[in-house]
């Protein structure tokens, strides 16, 4: 009798243990998920305030159809570590000077000619492939619950191969641009590859390659993402980052009420 306690003590210990193990494991799994994404993060975005330009540039079975450039100020917040945007429209003529405001996950469009401020989603389409959401600097790792997918090698938008982390990622509010993300991060340098947006219901949106790395400001980032429609492949939106800058972002530029009063300095 004693020997079959002790028997069945032993194998309630080693379950025990066993389960403890797994559950260690999947939570170091989360953990690490969490901590690639976030330095993914901190290879395309300084983490003090900062502006560069974006230009969009549209194309339809290879032949340019629309262009956009704008001029980003961006800032995280102290508390939450979010950035918060200023975005003012440069070009073409008939947009000069209206502005996009991301403060926390509002986003609100200012348009001076009748001073009026409206609130607009993130997932509302700015040009070709771009939405709102798309040229606003975000920390991911703030708005996604990230984990680990698999790994696995890929081959990059510079037709490189790549070995790759292939991230999870899924939406912690309703009011965040995409439903759920895949990213691929590269494992050695943790810099973003490529990455699938999805819907809710699982429809892809859009396919992303991040490339053309350059030091800017200190880091290696990517200064061009090409975005390919989900159904249609021949309908390509490529966003370009230049004249990065360390500058001061007022907290005035981040408040609804002063987008009347905004003067590019």
């Amino acid at each position: 009798m004693k020997f079959k306690m002790k028997k069945f003590s032993t194998r309630l210990l080693l379950c025990m243990l066993i389960f403890n193990l797994s559950h260690v494991s999947a939570k170091d799994k989360t953990l690490d998920a969490q901590a690639i994404l976030a330095a993914s993060d901190a290879v395309r975005n300084p983490d003090f305030p900062f502006g560069l330009t974006t230009t969009l540039i549209e194309y339809r079975n290879g032949k340019q159809t629309d262009t956009s450039t704008l001029a980003i100020y961006a800032k995280a917040d102290k508390n939450s570590g979010q950035f918060h945007n200023l975005i003012r429209f440069i070009a073409p003529a008939r947009d000069a000077n209206k502005l996009m405001l991301k403060n926390g996950n509002d986003l609100w469009f200012y348009d001076p000619s009748n001073q009026a401020s409206i609130r607009i989603s993130p997932q509302q389409r700015l040009l070709g492939q771009a939405a709102n959401g798309d040229v606003v600097t975000v920390n991911l790792a703030k708005d996604y619950q990230a984990s680990l997918a698999s790994e696995e090698d890929i081959i990059d938008g510079e037709k490189q191969n790549r070995h790759c982390y292939k991230l999870a990622l899924a939406a912690i509010s309703n009011d965040v641009t995409y439903h759920h993300i895949e990213l691929w991060i590269d494992s050695s340098n943790k810099q973003p590859i490529k990455a699938r947006y999805y819907t809710e219901s699982a429809r892809l949106l859009k396919t992303a390659y991040f490339r053309h790395y350059q030091t800017q400001l200190g880091q290696l980032r990517p200064t061009e993402t090409v975005i390919i429609d989900g159904l249609d492949p021949t309908w390509v939106t490529i966003m370009r980052f230049s004249d990065y800058a360390k500058r001061e972002v007022p907290d005035s530029w981040l408040q609804r009420d002063y987008l009347p009063r905004f003067k590019p300095n």
